[in-house]
């Protein structure tokens, strides 16, 4: 009886086997796999389309709220300050936004290409 950690990597071995040589079972024609390889660049391009919009919300979304709580913080603290950090929390937000413009901007661009 094999004990729990030999059982184990033989599993992986087994596993990355299947893995290693299971892609030849797969293999097509030549005149299929240019096809292939061109669908294949599109997907990629949409992916990064994609990717490069999911990212830049995301990251445009933790700016603004960082920059939203660190004015409303001060406010908090000074509330006759409220008129003087308003102006460059909005300006601040906007180019912040502007960032995530752009990296629309760049996917519509990235699907232009297919």
């Amino acid at each position: 009886m094999l004990n729990s950690k030999v059982k184990f990597l033989v599993m992986m071995f087994v596993g990355l086997a299947v893995m290693a040589f299971g892609g030849t079972a797969f293999a097509q024609d030549a005149a299929v796999s240019v096809e292939a390889a061109q669908a294949g660049a599109t997907a990629w391009i949409a992916m990064a389309a994609g990717l490069a919009i999911a990212i830049a919300a995301f990251g445009g979304a933790l700016g603004q709220g960082k920059a939203a709580a660190a004015a409303l913080e001060g406010i908090a603290r000074n509330p006759g300050a409220a008129d003087k950090l308003f102006t460059p929390m909005i300006l601040g937000l906007a180019l912040i936004e502007s960032l995530v413009i752009y990296a629309l901007i760049i996917a519509f661009l990235l699907q232009g290409k297919f």
